[in-house]
C-alpha cells in the first residue's frame, strides 16, 4: 500500500541524516549523559586542544594521526631511566598550560587521568565517524604497557578514606538540631550513607516524587536512575529504607523546613531561609565541612560514604547480596572494589582460631 506525499513535509533521503536529525541526535545523546560525564569530557576535550596547540603549533583538527596520541601519552607518563622517573613533556609547554588554567599543576598526569583522556579522544573520534587512532595497535599497546608499568612501580591511584560508622558519627555530632543547616547536614549525611552509599549526584538530585513515607520516621526512596542503572529499568534494588537513625533525620528535616514537594535538600541562606536544590559540589562540600569540624582528616570526600557503606557492611558481616541491593551494583568485583581494609582479617589468623567440633 503507497501513502500519498504530505506537500508541507520534505521528503528525507534514507542514507544521510538531515541536519534537523543530526541535532536532536546530540541533544538526546548529551540528555543521556550525566553532568558530572559531559563536564569531564569537556575539560578532557580542552585540554587536548591547548596541548596539541602548543606542541605542534597548530590548532587541533580530527582524526588525528596515532603518532600524535603516542606523543600525548609518553609526554604525560611517567616512565623509568637511569636517572630517575622522567616525562617527555617540556617544561616550558608544561609551564604554559598551568599558567593558561589548562593543568592544575606541573608534572606528569595521574595514570587515571591519561588513560580517561585518551577513552575521551576516542570517544569523539567515534561520534564524528572518524579514523580511530586509539584503536592503533602501536598505541593500544603502549597504553597497556604504560598500565603494567605503573603497576610494577606499586604506583596505584589513591583512594579516598571510607567514612566508616566511627568517622560518620563524630561528624554527625557536629551537626546541631536547632538550625535548619544543622537539621539538613545531619539528615543528609544519613540519608546518603543508609540508602547505599549514594553518589553525590544523587543526593543533589533527591525529589519528594521519588520518597514514600511509610511511617513517621520510616521512609523508602527509589532511586530511579544512577550510574548503575542509566536505563531507568525498574528493578527491586531501586527501593532504598530509610529507617532509624536515618528516617528519624529525615523526618525532622522534612517537618522543620516543611518540604513536601521538590528537592529534599536545598540551600538554607542567611537568616534560615530555603533556596533551591543543593547541586553536587555543595554536597562535597558539606562532606568536607562536618569532617573538618569532626577534626577528621582532609582525605573524606563525598564518594568517601560509598566506600565506607560498603566497608562497614563488610565489617558487620552483611551479606554481600544485601550490601549489592542496597549499592545498586550488579558486579561483584565492581562493589569490592570500594572495599577499604582495616589492615586485620578473620582470614589471615586460621592458625590461631580454635576448631570446634559438630
Amino acid at each position: 500500500m503507497r501513502l500519498p506525499a504530505l506537500k508541507n513535509v520534505s521528503a528525507l533521503r534514507p542514507e544521510m541524516l538531515s541536519d534537523a536529525t543530526a541535532r536532536a541526535v546530540e541533544d538526546l545523546m548529551r540528555e543521556g549523559e550525566s553532568a558530572n560525564t559531559l563536564a569531564s569530557y569537556r575539560s578532557a576535550l580542552r585540554y587536548w586542544a591547548a596541548w596539541f596547540n602548543v606542541r605542534y603549533g597548530q590548532p587541533i583538527s580530527l582524526p588525528l594521526p596515532p603518532s600524535a596520541v603516542i606523543q600525548f601519552i609518553v609526554d604525560h607518563a611517567q616512565r623509568t631511566t637511569a636517572d630517575g622517573l622522567a616525562h617527555e613533556l617540556p617544561p616550558a609547554i608544561d609551564e604554559v598550560l598551568v599558567e593558561a588554567g589548562f593543568k592544575g599543576k606541573r608534572g606528569p598526569m595521574a595514570l587515571n587521568t591519561l588513560v580517561h583522556r585518551v577513552a575521551v579522544l576516542s570517544k569523539t573520534h567515534q561520534l564524528k565517524a572518524a579514523k580511530n587512532p586509539c584503536q592503533d595497535p602501536k598505541v593500544r599497546e603502549l597504553l597497556m604497557k604504560t598500565r603494567r608499568a605503573y603497576g610494577k612501580r606499586g604506583d596505584l591511584p589513591k583512594k579516598k578514606d571510607a567514612l566508616t560508622k566511627d568517622p560518620l558519627m563524630a561528624m554527625i555530632e557536629t551537626c546541631d538540631t536547632s538550625t535548619l543547616k544543622g537539621l539538613r547536614d545531619r539528615a543528609l549525611l544519613l540519608f546518603a550513607f543508609a540508602s547505599g552509599g549514594r553518589r553525590r549526584s544523587e543526593v543533589a538530585g533527591a525529589d519528594m516524587k521519588n520518597l514514600r513515607r511509610n511511617g513517621p520516621s520510616s521512609f523508602t526512596f527509589i532511586l530511579a536512575h544512577s550510574k548503575t542503572n542509566q536505563d531507568a529499568k525498574d528493578r527491586p534494588e531501586n527501593y532504598k529504607p530509610i529507617e532509624g537513625l536515618a528516617g528519624d533525620a529525615l523526618h525532622a528535616w522534612l517537618t522543620a523546613a516543611c518540604i513536601t514537594d521538590g528537592a529534599i535538600f536545598r540551600r538554607v541562606m542567611k537568616g534560615g531561609k530555603l533556596a533551591g536544590a543543593l547541586s553536587p559540589a555543595s554536597v562535597r562540600d558539606i562532606v568536607k565541612e562536618r569532617a573538618s569540624l569532626a577534626g577528621l582528616s582532609d582525605d573524606y570526600s563525598a564518594h568517601s560514604l560509598r566506600s565506607g557503606f560498603v566497608t562497614e557492611a563488610a565489617s558487620q558481616n552483611v551479606p554481600l547480596a544485601d550490601t549489592m541491593a542496597m549499592t545498586g551494583h550488579r558486579n561483584v568485583a565492581t562493589v569490592m572494589g570500594y572495599f577499604r581494609s582495616s589492615g586485620s582479617s578473620q582470614a589471615a589468623n586460621l592458625l590461631d582460631c580454635k576448631k570446634t567440633n559438630h
